[in-house]
């Protein structure tokens, strides 16, 4: 079973998401028969390299809002964040565009460790105050976790899997994603959010019994009609 995981580096939402699907998994029967790939998506494909603020004044600043009611916002989230084990620092984090940290992403999938990417890319990001936008800082994850390199640092010199970021993006649109997180199973079932543990476990086993054949009970050389007459 295909499950593919649209989010960003950049969303809160999507690194409790993230712990709330594996705890989902961790508990499935039949988690061994799926396969789990992360799919790229921007929050704000527009926001600069770097932004000179804090993310409380960003997103202040994008959603209109007082700086207060946005710290609020945040604070809600770091509660939710400690519920799954995550020591979200708001007052740490570095507003930065994540592209670069996407396309790292799609390298590290070539080399077979993505997942453990994206679990350093977000930690860094929310617990440890890292930059994600600096191409230092990429390296360092991502050569620690196993990607060659020299193969980061010519992604990162030639943009080659920029184009692949945006064909996540633009998949994204086709399937009329909005927001993330969001998991798409087998491109059948989709569950839109950080939702509780037992909404994703409920969602794998239905995905898992509809892309299973149908299971014969009984004994499997019963009287049958078929094209070529009746046993």
């Amino acid at each position: 079973m295909q499950v593919e995981i649209w989010s960003d580096i950049a969303c809160p939402w999507c690194y409790i998401g993230k712990r709330r699907f594996e705890e989902a998994l961790a508990q499935f029967p039949h988690r061994d028969d799926v396969e789990v790939s992360y799919r790229s998506y921007q929050l704000d494909p527009t926001l600069p390299e770097h932004y000179d603020g804090t993310e409380a004044e960003y997103l202040a600043s994008r959603k209109g809002i007082p700086v207060e009611q946005a710290e609020q916002m945040f604070a809600h989230v770091a509660q939710q964040a400690r519920t799954v084990g995550l020591a979200y620092d708001f007052e740490a984090l570095v507003v930065a565009n994540s592209m670069k940290a996407h396309q790292i992403l799609h390298l590290a999938k070539e080399h077979g460790v993505q997942s453990e990417v994206k679990e350093a890319l977000l930690a860094a990001h929310f617990e440890q105050g890292r930059d994600i936008g600096d191409e230092r800082m990429l390296e360092c994850v991502a050569s620690a976790e196993g990607v060659p390199a020299d193969a980061i640092t010519q992604e990162l010199q030639t943009g080659s899997r920029i184009p692949a970021v945006q064909q996540d993006i633009a998949e994204a649109r086709a399937l009329g994603i909005q927001g993330v997180p969001m998991v798409v199973l087998d491109r059948k079932f989709g569950v839109s959010g950080a939702q509780p543990t037992e909404v994703f476990l409920n969602a794998l086993t239905q995905a898992y019994a509809a892309s299973t054949p149908l299971q014969t009970v009984g004994a499997a050389d019963g009287e049958v009609c078929g094209p070529d007459g009746c046993a």
